[in-house]
């Protein structure tokens, strides 16, 4: 699990940022480039081949266990898996203290 500083701050929001980048990399096996290049509007499930329904589940659990989330099962829908900005801020909403 990666310790990362509050995500209410510049310095939280970036470390997390390179952690879901790391986490997408390795777990869909894309070039660390591929998955730093990705923006707020980056299209995910439906966009790139490596993440399918079965990489969904491999990605979720990598998720929990290197941030330290529970995602529960209605946590999950399809507009949190569209785009990288989506799965950003709902990583974040799980790491948000308040």
């Amino acid at each position: 699990m990666t310790i990362l500083p509050h995500v209410d701050s510049a310095a939280g929001e970036a470390a997390l940022d390179r952690e879901l980048k790391g986490l997408i990399a390795d777990v869909l096996g894309l070039a660390p480039s591929q998955a730093e290049a990705f923006g707020p509007d980056s299209g995910l499930f439906g966009h790139l081949p490596e993440l399918d329904s079965m990489a969904v589940a491999g990605l979720l659990t990598e998720m929990e266990d290197r941030l330290g989330i529970v995602i529960e099962d209605d946590d999950v829908d399809g507009e949190m898996l569209e785009t990288y900005g989506a799965l950003l801020a709902f990583a974040k909403s799980k790491l948000d203290p308040r």
